[in-house]
């Protein structure tokens, strides 16, 4: 898994989807976060310090699973009790905004219809907005 330097444009076709917020894993090898908005963690907690969204944390995550495409089944992870989903989507663009913990890059990515998925993610209710790593030339449009 190689972290994408900030400042860089990459390509990322989702292949597997943890949480609402990421990680994402693309085919091309990152681990993407999804930049400028938070989840609750799969255990309906949410961090200290960070957004907590209403929406629970399986809500969230079907959520950006339908954005992607939708559910190709689910992986269980041994000893963790937590299933992830696979999922089959057309590529992204993302932008990187460097290292994001735990061997993820943080980015701003664009679906394939054009929608920014920061914002599409914020519409469906389901993840709160994290101002401290939202770009200011991000535009949510309606």
């Amino acid at each position: 898994m190689s972290i994408v330097a900030a400042g860089l444009i990459f390509l990322c076709t989702p292949t597997l989807v943890a949480d609402g917020d990421g990680p994402v894993w693309c085919a091309e090898g990152p681990r993407i976060r999804i930049a400028g908005i938070a989840a609750r963690e799969l255990d309906g907690t949410c961090r200290r310090g960070h957004p907590c969204p209403r929406a629970g944390p399986i809500a969230a995550r079907n959520a950006l699973v339908e954005l992607l495409g939708g559910s190709r089944g689910e992986v269980r992870i041994a000893n963790a009790g937590i299933s992830h989903i696979r999922v089959r989507a057309a590529p992204m663009r993302c932008l990187s905004t460097g290292p994001a913990g735990g061997a993820r890059t943080g980015a701003f990515c664009t679906l394939a219809d054009g929608r920014n998925l920061s914002c599409a993610m914020l519409a469906t209710g389901t993840v709160a907005r994290w101002e401290r790593y939202w770009r200011s030339d991000q535009r949510c449009r309606p």
